[in-house]
């Protein structure tokens, strides 16, 4: 993953099966808002809202603090113990290939909490979905999620969110999990601007990361360690 594979423009996060809804075009990104850790909690979705909403990759330390963080892991590790995890694949719904060799992932798509950290991250991104269609009128209508897990040396190659004739994700937000990740541990997620330069982001734990869906390349780089995240896509209707 060092030089940057194709653009998969219809190999979009895992389409194994419909992932479950949980509720009831993005401009484009120009740049990364600027660091919000200082905003109170309360207003924090509106704000966070306001950076998506304006085209900017938002990049916002402790999202959850260490404690939570830990929790939402333990809840993957234990989802992963019991064989909920499948081996993600790419192409459009009803054509999906494992292709380890573009994407090496584990996923565990979910709709339903089944612990309070589950519940808790489930509500934070219902309470930004709200703040977003506040903030520009989006019309978002759910919440898909799903975790996922990187073997050591998995990675996933340069892609788009949103497959060609799948518009209905608008946003997309990645929650890291990993706790004490250091630099030299690699999994950063490369974000590609439309001038041919790169920006990469360690997956911190706590750290939430969101964009716009259409259009928008990134990938994920090898890791020396496994490294887990929670994957969401804030969407409209079909």
């Amino acid at each position: 993953m060092n030089d940057a594979a194709p653009a998969m423009n219809d190999a979009a996060s895992a389409m194994d099966d419909a992932a479950p809804a949980m509720n009831d075009a993005a401009p484009a990104m120009d740049g990364v808002a600027p660091a919000m850790d200082g905003v109170a909690p309360a207003g924090l979705a509106q704000s966070l809202a306001a950076g998506l909403c304006a085209g900017h990759i938002i990049e916002h330390d402790d999202y959850l603090d260490a404690s939570s963080t830990q929790a939402l892991a333990a809840s993957a590790q234990r989802r992963f113990e019991r064989g909920e995890f499948t081996a993600a694949r790419v192409g459009r719904a009803g054509h999906a290939l494992r292709r380890p060799e573009v994407r090496g992932d584990e996923i565990c798509w979910f709709a339903e909490a089944q612990t309070p950290a589950e519940r808790d991250v489930l509500d934070r991104f219902e309470e930004l979905r709200l703040a977003c269609n506040r903030e520009a009128l989006l019309g978002l209508f759910d919440v898909e999620l799903h975790y996922a897990r990187y073997a050591p040396g998995a990675a996933y190659a340069r892609h788009v969110d949103q497959p060609l004739g799948r518009a209905e994700r608008k946003i997309s937000l990645i929650l890291y999990l990993n706790p004490a990740w250091a630099a030299g541990d690699g999994g950063e997620l490369r974000q590609f601007d439309g001038a041919g330069a790169h920006r990469d982001i360690a997956p911190l734990g706590g750290r939430l990361v969101g964009f716009a869906s259409a259009g928008h390349e990134h990938a994920v780089l090898p890791a020396r360690r496994t490294r887990w995240s929670l994957s969401g896509w804030l969407r409209t209707r079909r």
